[in-house]
């Protein structure tokens, strides 16, 4: 007998933390920004997710030894965040 959905869709997600799930959405949110072809919403696109990984709590981006996840540590994800919000003003101000 086959299991319902929603659990093969929740066995498949408690695998991943938060982390990976913005950062997931992050690049599916950049590539709906450029077909826009504007430098300045693909700028504050960026921005956006870089504050919301620096300020995530440290808890939602922990990473389990029994998962599979896009970085290794909640530093990761911190520094990831703060790259993202340092270099994308600059960018935003010579567009």
């Amino acid at each position: 007998m086959l299991a319902p959905p929603l659990q093969v869709v929740d066995s498949f997600l408690l695998q991943y933390n938060t982390g990976d799930a913005v950062l997931a959405l992050f690049v599916l949110g950049l590539l709906a920004t450029i077909p826009l072809k504007s430098r300045k919403v693909t700028t504050l696109h960026t921005l956006v997710f870089g504050l919301l990984l620096l300020i995530l709590p440290g808890q939602m981006l922990t990473v389990n030894a029994s998962g599979a996840h896009l970085l290794g540590s909640v530093l990761q994800y911190k520094m990831l965040g703060l790259g993202l919000l340092v270099a994308s003003p600059i960018v935003y101000s010579t567009s």
